[in-house]
Formats: C-alpha cells, structure tokens, sequence
C-alpha cells in the first residue's frame, strides 16, 4: 500500500470522527503542519511513535491501515489478523490439522489462559 492510500484512508478516518483535520490535530497534540504535511505527502516521513498514536485513536491497525475491531487491544487485535493471514495460506488439510494441533494444545495447562489472566489481558 503506498503512503498516498495511507495517508487518504488517515483523512477519510479523521474526518468520519473530527469536524476538521485542524480540530484533529489539536485533540492530539500534533502540530497541524506535521499532520497536514503527512495527510499531502505521505504518511512514511512522520514518527512512527506518532503515527501509532494516531492509529491507537483512529483504531486503525498502523500495518495496514485497516479498521480494528472495538473491545481488543491494539497488540492482539494485529496478532490475531496474523494468525488468520497464516491460517488462510493452507489448504483443506492444512486447516483441518492446524485446528487439531489447537485442540490438543488448548488441553495442556502450560498453553492455556486461566479466567484471571484473560480477565487482565481483556482489561478488566
């Protein structure tokens, strides 16, 4: 995806949630010529701590600048799109065996998350 898409999916996201880029900007403590810059010239010459952070308010996963689902975090949310982009590369049986392996492995202790870690990891 090039910087230009980045930075016109940024704008469409911005403004489906912020009267304006400007209003944006100040919400963020970004300085509005670095965002307008970024939203002309690309996205690929800002901060990567910034455009996180941008991202992380806009819910867009900072790889690929698709919308994240409400409710999970950032880290998980881009985890699980991994799994699954792997998880589509097989075939019939490649699937069929992968959630085999899951089973057997979500029977081991040591593998699995108790109700009071996925309590944390959900934020609670």
């Amino acid at each position: 995806m090039g910087s230009e898409s980045k930075s016109g999916i940024l704008r469409e996201a911005i403004l489906s949630e912020y009267r304006s880029v400007r209003q944006f900007a100040v919400h963020m403590h970004i300085p509005y010529s670095t965002l307008v810059t970024a939203l002309e010239r690309g996205v690929d010459g800002m901060a990567h701590s910034t455009v996180i952070r941008i991202c992380q308010e806009l819910r867009l996963n900072p790889v690929d600048f698709s919308r994240l689902e409400e409710g999970d975090g950032l880290s998980e949310q881009i985890v699980t799109r991994q799994v699954m982009d792997r998880y589509r590369r097989f075939n019939g049986a490649g699937r069929r065996r992968i959630l085999e392996l899951m089973d057997e492995f979500s029977q081991i202790p040591a593998y699995t998350v108790g109700a009071d870690e996925e309590e944390q990891s959900r934020g609670a």
